[in-house]
């Protein structure tokens, strides 16, 4: 039996097989060959065209738009239970619908809810995911959730900048526990703009608390979408005396206005990872991309391994 379960099996959806490709060259693995078709009507078929009974599988599929994505997850998840496999781990590196993780009004989904009960319905074992946008939806979940933290990656990389005179800032209330997190790391004070949604997509900054005046900013948020936030931050840190804003942002969602924003914006420049696709014509100057694939290569080894993911939080 040791022999048959010597490696985890890697298997990719078609959501963003760039990054299984590179978390399996991290691993020195192959990734698993697999068959998709769609019928006329745009329903999705899967199959693993390989044997996985008793094996290790990891699905690797973020759940960004379109919804698409997430259903094929949920098949590709069924298909390897019916398959037979072992222990099926669904690695999510960016979990979309989790933005709508209470009712915060009448008459609202939870999102974040209903997706973790989808994933469980469909026989994941477990899910391995990276910078959920509220830490308590890991309690959403009946099954072992692995939370990876971009943190690590962010801060030696702005580390290796040697940015003098630092203050780690977050974009709202709500981001301050991450930007401590950061701060931590680079050894920073910490600053908050006091920010409003009226309404979906829609922001307003109002203030800024602590001091930036000739400092030099990184703004810290776990997703960019319309880059609203983000960009109106900026704008209110250089009002208050910041000499240059660096942001770093984990989902590079850029939706929208969102490329227009920041290619106009106080952001001198912007760090976010590979754990969503990022079509070309996405890419700008400012814009620096960096690889979540060791990161999730390294978990699934030690998950593969029975051993702790915390050594990675280190």
């Amino acid at each position: 039996m040791s022999a048959i379960l010597q490696h985890p099996r890697l298997f990719s959806g078609r959501a963003h097989p760039e990054l299984a490709q590179r978390i399996a060259t991290y691993l020195n693995l192959e990734l698993g060959k697999t068959e998709f078709r769609e019928f006329s009507d745009g329903e999705t078929w899967v199959k693993y065209c390989e044997n996985i009974r008793g094996q290790d599988v990891f699905v690797i599929q973020p759940t960004c738009a379109p919804a698409r994505n997430l259903l094929e997850l949920l098949i590709m998840i069924d298909a390897a239970k019916r398959a037979s496999a072992r222990r099926l781990t669904a690695v999510i590196p960016y979990f979309g619908y989790a933005r709508q993780d209470r009712k915060d009004q009448p008459r609202v989904s939870i999102t974040a809810k209903l997706v973790a009960n989808l994933l469980t319905t469909a026989g994941a074992d477990r899910v391995l995911t990276m910078d959920l946008h509220a830490p308590q939806i890991q309690g959403f979940f009946d099954i072992p959730l692995d939370h990876l933290y971009s943190a690590a990656i962010f801060a030696d990389y702005f580390r290796a900048k040697k940015i003098a005179d630092l203050v780690v800032v977050s974009p709202d209330i709500g981001g301050s526990h991450l930007a401590r997190a950061y701060a931590k790391r680079l050894n920073a004070p910490i600053a908050v703009v006091d920010k409003r949604r009226p309404r979906p997509n829609a922001v307003e900054m109002t203030s800024v608390i602590g001091s930036v005046e000739g400092m030099n900013a990184l703004l810290i948020d776990d997703i960019c979408d319309t880059a609203g936030t983000l960009t109106m931050a900026a704008t209110k840190l250089k009002e208050r005396g910041a000499k240059q804003v660096f942001a770093a942002c984990t989902h590079a969602i850029l939706s929208g206005p969102a490329v227009e924003r920041l290619s106009h914006s106080a952001i001198d420049e912007i760090a976010v990872t590979d754990s969503v696709p990022i079509d070309h014509a996405k890419h700008f100057d400012r814009m620096k991309i960096l690889s979540v694939g060791e990161l999730f290569g390294r978990a699934i080894m030690r998950i593969h391994n029975e051993e702790s993911i915390s050594f990675l939080f280190d």
